[in-house]
């Protein structure tokens, strides 16, 4: 699957910005409340991780595992790691995710009476990321395809580019 798949080089970059926000992610509960303020979980998250709370770790956890199995989708349909199920549907909807969050910054834009000035950077940055990433996942799952479909793909010789 993988040797002539035109969408592998986005996946695979796809597949390690996913496995760096996991990372991130659990560095973040390493860090602890001041490293929830300044990634942007909001006050409330470092007052709880201050207090020690356990629910900034448990959401932090599930993200960072969410974002560990985007990672592995990615490496499945660039053929790295072994074909994972609903391999298609998995990354289309990551993909979907990571473009709707992304997104996010247009109504925000528009909901906010001080309009774009008046968003936090967080708000910013976050969303450019996150729609970084969510067209990485899309023009490599487009891009591959016809290479990501089941059984047949180990079987079909290669597209000429």
């Amino acid at each position: 699957m993988g040797r002539t798949m035109r969408g592998r080089p986005l996946l695979i970059v796809g597949g390690v910005l996913s496995a760096m926000a996991a990372v991130l992610h659990l560095a973040i509960i390493a860090g602890g409340p001041d490293w929830y303020r300044f990634f942007g979980a909001g006050e409330q998250m470092a007052r709880m991780a201050e207090a020690g709370h356990w629910y900034p770790v448990v959401v932090t956890l599930g993200i960072a595992t969410m974002l560990g199995i985007w990672a592995a989708y990615a490496f499945s349909g660039a053929g790295l790691i072994r074909r994972l199920p609903l391999l298609r549907t998995a990354l289309v909807i990551i993909s979907l995710v990571y473009l709707a969050r992304g997104l996010i910054l247009i109504p925000a834009m528009m909901i906010n009476p001080q309009g774009i000035a008046g968003l936090a950077a967080f708000t910013w940055w976050s969303s450019l990321i996150v729609l970084t990433y969510g067209l990485v996942y899309a023009v490599g799952t487009w891009r591959g395809w016809r290479q990501l479909t089941p059984a047949q793909a180990a079987n079909r010789p290669p597209r000429a580019a």
